[in-house]
């Protein structure tokens, strides 16, 4: 390396260099104007002009944070960066964030709202209007609830991107409509967790961790995958050890300090041995147990003649596992047994410093897979892990959904296509099932909406979809709300075109990690020409094509169903504003963020800004730990 100092030193077509500080992303004040060469024009230095707008990744359900650069000569999108100023995924993005473009400049995509011209599956499609496939809607829906068919109103969901907002949509119309993917996903791993806590969802603390254990392969596609990887990677370098139980070498598994290659089901019964050492070496909380298990119910209802002690509760358990010990554990796993004592044991001395998780993976793939989530709580009860820094949390204590205004009340309509008396203990739709209810004459469908959702091609038995959505007596009107064609979508009677990443509005939080954040996605275009002083009433005015957004479409559709408001539906979709106008979708959020978020009227203020303006500003806004504390005291 020459010692000539920076400032000496001259680029090869003779200018002199100029020192600069490196950063990653430009700061947010020059967002409005950040200069980039051209790459594609050297050696000539030619200058182009971007302004920034954040938005939010829609390419899995970590909700990462995007900072979109517009070309100001152009007026389009050119790429995806990361924003550093999103509190989960801190500017660093796996590929699939900076893809997006690829998406939005797809020849492919579907631009315009299609009606078919023949039969269901013919493939024969026209071009038609937002107004005609509203309208159409409109009066399908009304006609059901008017009549006193609201089970015939159905929303099936794939994924949602959003929090509570299609909910509220279903509650005002007063109907049991929502129907999602999540019995062929992750109801069962949710199970396990949900008969513990009442929340069916883990948040780990991996930052802050001692020890790691993980069911799954997090580093590289597990549950909100980027943020938690960072997070684990952190934890790993300040000395927390990592254990994978993974049948295959992931690459999570190959930067672990322990990789348990179990045998698929036999997950349960390895936590269980650790459960059982942790027992019998002492190595639980038993303050902790005392105070947060219900020991003295259980005593007296399984053991009511035994010593109603606390010590004779633990005495007990070490009967009831009595089968698991570590040799059981490895005969049914493959795993040695002296690594399942090793691991429990750093499990136990990690204390309320041990994070679990586990999603998908084990508890999706094998009957009875709810038992594995469970059983992992299980270790998380015994160590005294749960809610403490380094420790698991629910995932509500770290996942912050802010309430909108006038929240309609829970419908008292039951769906038995969603949820069959049958099935009493579904943890989630049986939507699985729905094609076969609808052959037996169980009900039918009159107005169907899919949405990010194939279930021609993701559910079993595609063909028995394709039976029930080629017949219109069983569904007889459906859409398909996709950005894409599939293969769902070829059997509707409406495709309809909806927005990507960086072409609509949603409000996302997950429990990435311990702290509580919202993510505020938004239409960039729309963004960009509303400060350039281009009016625009509706998203599809700035998408490319007609391309909408959700959001915009219920509100309209909402109106059209209820315009009188007879049905007591149109008040929910009025401005809080403009006292009996109709909601814009700016006002929506706009209250929210002016009523339902802790701290950030008080963070807008400090720079003069509305709460609106400042999250469109920088896209997220971390909850302040006074409004909302992530850890208690257990």
């Amino acid at each position: 390396m020459s010692d000539i100092p920076l400032q000496q030193q001259f680029a090869p077509n003779g200018e002199p260099m100029v020192v600069r500080d490196l950063a990653s992303c430009p700061p947010p004040e020059s967002w409005h104007d950040v200069m980039e060469y051209d790459a594609k024009a050297w050696p000539r230095k030619v200058e182009r002009h971007y302004e920034l707008i954040p938005t939010i990744c829609f390419n899995c359900e970590a909700a990462c944070g995007l900072l979109a650069y517009i070309d100001k000569e152009t007026g389009r999108v050119k790429k995806f960066e990361g924003n550093p100023y999103h509190p989960g995924s801190r500017g660093r993005n796996c590929a699939k964030g900076p893809a997006t473009i690829n998406q939005i400049h797809d020849h492919d995509r579907i631009l315009y709202p299609m009606k078919r011209a023949g039969k269901r599956g013919e493939g024969k499609w026209e071009r038609t209007t937002w107004d005609e496939a509203l309208n159409t809607f409109a009066t399908k829906i009304r006609a059901a609830i008017v009549e006193d068919r609201r089970d015939e109103v159905m929303y099936h969901v794939g994924r949602p991107g959003h929090d509570g907002y299609m909910e509220r949509v279903l509650g005002a119309w007063g109907v049991d409509g929502h129907n999602s993917h999540t019995n062929v996903c992750s109801s069962s791993g949710r199970f396990g967790y949900h008969i513990w806590c009442g929340m069916d969802r883990p948040s780990p603390d991996h930052a802050n961790a001692r020890f790691i254990l993980l069911i799954s392969a997090h580093l590289e596609t597990g549950h909100y995958f980027n943020p938690q990887a960072q997070r684990i990677m952190e934890g790993k370098m300040k000395g927390a050890k990592l254990a994978v139980m993974d049948p295959r070498l992931s690459n999570t598994a190959s930067m672990a300090d322990y990789w348990m290659p179990t045998w698929p089901g036999s997950e349960a019964a390895v936590l269980l041995a650790m459960a059982r050492i942790i027992l019998q070496e002492k190595l639980y909380n038993a303050e902790y147990m005392r105070r947060w298990v219900n020991w003295q119910e259980y005593m007296a209802t399984e053991y009511p003649d035994e010593a109603q002690t606390f010590e004779r509760f633990i005495e007990m358990l070490l009967n009831l596992y009595a089968e698991y010990t570590p040799e059981f554990a490895a005969g049914e796993s493959g795993v040695d047994a002296a690594m399942i004592v090793d691991i429990a044991r750093q499990i136990g001395h990690a204390g309320t410093a041990f994070a679990a998780h586990t999603w998908r993976a084990a508890t999706a793939g094998n009957l009875g897979g709810w038992q594995v989530s469970r059983a992992l709580w299980f270790l998380s009860v015994l160590t005294g892990s749960v809610g403490t820094p380094g420790g698991t949390a629910p995932y509500t204590w770290n996942k912050f959904v802010p309430a909108p205004f006038l929240k309609p009340s829970p419908t008292d309509v039951w769906n038995e296509l969603l949820f069959p008396p049958e099935y009493p203990l579904a943890n989630y739709e049986m939507s699985i099932l729905l094609p076969y209810f609808l052959k037996e004459g169980r009900g039918k469908v009159a107005a169907y909406f899919t949405r990010v959702y194939n279930p021609v091609w993701t559910n079993p038995d595609g063909t028995a979809w394709i039976e029930a959505l080629t017949n219109e007596q069983q569904i007889e009107l459906h859409a398909a709300l996709t950005p894409t064609w599939n293969e769902t979508a070829w059997y509707a009677d409406y495709v309809l075109p909806m927005g990507l990443a960086s072409e609509r509005h949603d409000l996302m939080s997950q429990e990435t990690h311990a702290a509580r954040w919202i993510g505020f996605r938004q239409p960039v275009h729309r963004v960009y020409k509303k400060r350039h002083g281009e009016p625009i009433e509706f998203t599809y005015q700035a998408n490319p094509g007609e391309v909408w957004e959700e959001d915009e479409f219920w509100i309209e559709l909402s109106w059209r169903i209820d315009p009188d408001g007879s049905l007591g539906i149109r008040k929910y979709f009025e401005s809080p504003y403009r006292p009996g106008e109709k909601l814009t979708i700016e006002e929506y959020y706009r209250w929210i963020f002016e009523n339902s978020v802790p701290g950030l009227p008080e963070a807008a203020a400090k720079e003069g800004l509305t709460p609106l303006v400042y999250m469109q500003k920088y896209g997220a806004f971390t909850i302040p730990e006074d409004k909302a504390p992530v850890f208690q005291l257990n």
